[in-house]
């Protein structure tokens, strides 16, 4: 599907609802592609922002921009202090008649500073990208000084000093000078200790959240943001953009980026033309810690206004988890039915890990609920401190009351995972802390050929089923286990036929994909224009899931190549072939 189309998809009111769940009657059902990411696997090697970055945002214009990141907490973030919304204004704020309204403003302060806004952040609350004077380092006369590469601007090709980058911190979170300016640390004060002894750090990857209830697509004044009813994707119509950049300011994780070229917003697109045929996220494939997991959940629209508006914004999760619609009710699989939701997308929400994560075991929580926008990228808190702190005291680390009773003393403070996930309400961090540390208590003993112990799980308010089914997807969950991403409408393997790929991929002028902007061989100039075509996905899918050589006519992209057959063009004849194979191909080696 293009970027600038729109799905429509037919609203019910709750009249025609076939039935109730036990609550209320079901409103119109919706899917949203989303996402979970267990921060007890992340390593901060960077590999997801590295892919992403050749994938989406290797172009001029927006060298600077990073549709993934990843932070070290605590620490400044990416922008500066992105979180501190009473300097940035992002998300909504509710009145006291329970009105959401964007924190920035309503459409007449926004149409007031349409044409200056203050409240965004600068190029230096980024940082200004760079590249070096690699022509000097290469070409310069034989001397007896050695030449170097100096930085200079990608914005005004000037030299410059590098002082601040997206990865700035990384590594140094715990440290008194970084972590006393990330503004979660600040609202704590002295509940979070910064000296040598008790620093901490964790890694926090960070995408697009593609909400519920988005702020930027309120803000967006020509309507150039748009959230796709079949898929809950947040895209930007590149055709209708304007470049006001009022969904900058409405962002509240500041994960929509001004391409000072074009003068367009973009943003990651949740790799929605690798969504459409089946594959996972660009950065949940090449996640080297496997900590990356994507599903689709169904929920119910018409509760998400009522969800997002609750008064206390420690209630903020609950009210979210009580959006979503268990695909197993036959009540639930009726209504779906009825909204047009495609019986393979209700399967493969009965088969979502990140249904499971954050409804079914309750260990994945939102990022910054108290925003309202109602996220849809989910975390598992870390654990892993609390076994190292044990194990360095000499006490046995999987123990379950040694693991319970530690878990108030973890390096990192539950009241900053708090800060972070739960709006500051320090239950439901703790419950999840607690069910990490009972599921490996409790497989530890299984693995050590011991009884199960069912009073572990029954401390922690499940059954020893239950832990057992979270470990494997945990732990030991295979590739179609992580990512049960259904195809998009109207797309599955009757409707293909033999697809072949088509250029190399999302590499069009103006457009937010992979290559350059011109004919030069290297750098970020490099490539010609050819434009998206989601068969080149499609082509991308039979390759890696194939065991035969797929058919790979034109233009060979040597980084998606699997090895499989021999591309025609991509190996010199040998003196034996005379024809091709009918497949663009010459014969393989016998």
């Amino acid at each position: 599907m293009a970027d600038g189309e729109r799905h429509r998809s037919p609203r019910a009111t709750a009249s025609e609802n076939p039935g109730e769940t036990g609550r209320r009657p079901i409103g119109r059902v919706m899917a949203q592609v989303a996402m979970v990411m267990n921060l007890d696997k992340c390593i901060g090697c960077h590999t997801c922002s590295v892919t992403c970055k050749q994938a989406w945002t290797n172009r001029s214009g927006v060298e600077y921009a990073w549709f993934n990141n990843v932070e070290t907490r605590p620490g400044q973030g990416y922008p500066r202090t992105y979180q501190d919304q009473d300097r940035w204004k992002g998300g909504w704020v509710r009145r006291p008649n329970g009105r959401l309204v964007p924190r920035a403003g309503g459409r007449i302060k926004r149409l007031a500073t349409i044409f200056a806004n203050p409240v965004m952040p600068s190029i230096q609350d980024y940082y200004e990208p760079w590249t070096y004077d690699y022509d000097t380092l290469i070409n310069a006369p034989l001397g007896d000084d050695f030449p170097v590469a100096t930085p200079h601007s990608a914005l005004t090709g000037e030299p410059m000093k590098v002082e601040w980058s997206a990865n700035w911190d990384d590594d140094l979170g715990g440290g008194p000078e970084l972590a006393s300016q990330d503004p979660i640390v600040r609202r704590l004060g002295d509940q979070v200790k910064l000296s040598f002894e008790d620093t901490f750090m964790f890694y926090l990857p960070r995408i697009c959240e593609h909400c519920l209830n988005p702020t930027c697509v309120a803000a967006c004044p020509s309507g150039a943001l748009y959230k796709r009813a079949e898929d809950g994707i947040v895209l930007v119509d590149q055709d209708r953009c304007r470049g006001w950049r009022m969904c900058v300011t409405g962002c509240p994780y500041k994960k929509i980026y001004f391409n000072h070229k074009t003068g367009k917003a973009e943003k990651c697109t949740f790799c929605y033309p690798r969504v459409e045929v089946g594959m996972p996220t660009i950065c949940s494939e090449t996640c080297v810690g496997r900590l990356r997991y994507l599903g689709v959940v169904l929920y119910d629209a018409d509760r998400v206004g009522e969800a997002a508006a609750v008064e206390d914004e420690k209630d903020l999760y609950e009210a979210q988890l009580g959006v979503f619609l268990d695909p197993n009710d036959p009540a639930v699989r009726s209504a779906a039915r009825r909204d047009g939701i495609p019986d393979r997308w209700v399967e493969s929400a009965a088969r979502s890990p990140v249904f499971a994560l954050a409804r079914r075991f309750r260990v994945a929580l939102p990022l910054h609920p108290e925003y309202r926008t109602m996220p849809m990228v989910w975390y598992i808190p870390p654990l892993s401190p609390v076994v190292d702190t044990l194990t360095r005291t000499g006490h046995d680390a999987e123990e379950t009351g040694n693991l319970f009773g530690a878990i108030d003393a973890l390096r990192i403070p539950v009241e900053y995972l708090a800060e972070l996930f739960t709006a500051g309400d320090t239950a439901p961090v703790d419950l999840v802390l607690r069910r990490l540390a009972a599921m490996r208590s409790y497989m530890r003993r299984i693995n050590l050929g011991q009884e199960r112990d069912e009073s572990i799980a029954t401390a922690v308010g499940m059954t020893g089923t239950e832990i057992e089914d979270m470990y494997r997807l945990l732990a030991l969950a295979k590739y179609d286990e992580r990512y049960v991403v259904p195809t998009a409408y109207g797309v599955d393997e009757a409707d293909r036929g033999v697809i072949e790929e088509v250029g190399c991929s999302l590499d069009f002028e103006g457009g937010p994909g992979m290559g350059g902007m011109g004919e030069v061989p290297f750098g970020e100039a490099s490539g010609r224009p050819d434009e998206a075509s989601v068969e080149t996905f499609h082509a991308l899918r039979d390759r890696q899931t194939s065991e035969r050589a797929s058919a790979t006519g034109g233009r060979i992209n040597l980084l998606n190549w699997d090895g499989n057959g021999r591309p025609d063009g991509l190996f010199p004849p040998r003196e034996d072939e005379g024809t091709d194979n009918g497949r663009g191909q010459r014969p393989g080696p016998t």
